[in-house]
């Protein structure tokens, strides 16, 4: 299994849905950013602001991050 490290801080965690299939959500807010191992295989997109990573069945969360969008394509090359 392949791991980027990253620099991650706020995130959004995706809980699931509800009845109406509504993304069920959670905002963290953190005052600093935290070193992380992330496994390749778990990361769905990045964005310019957000790298999106699976956690459980239903479980997604939206990470910021401080690395550029360059840099974080360029580690997962």
């Amino acid at each position: 299994m392949k791991f980027i490290e990253l620099t991650l801080k706020s995130h959004i965690i995706v809980h699931g849905f509800d009845a109406r299939n509504t993304e069920i959500e959670e905002e963290v807010q953190v005052e600093k950013a935290a070193k992380k191992l992330v496994a390749v295989e778990r990361i769905l997109s990045v964005s310019e602001k957000y790298i999106l990573i699976q956690y459980a069945y239903d479980r997604v969360i939206y990470w910021e991050y401080e690395e550029s969008y360059d840099e974080v394509k360029a580690l997962l090359s």
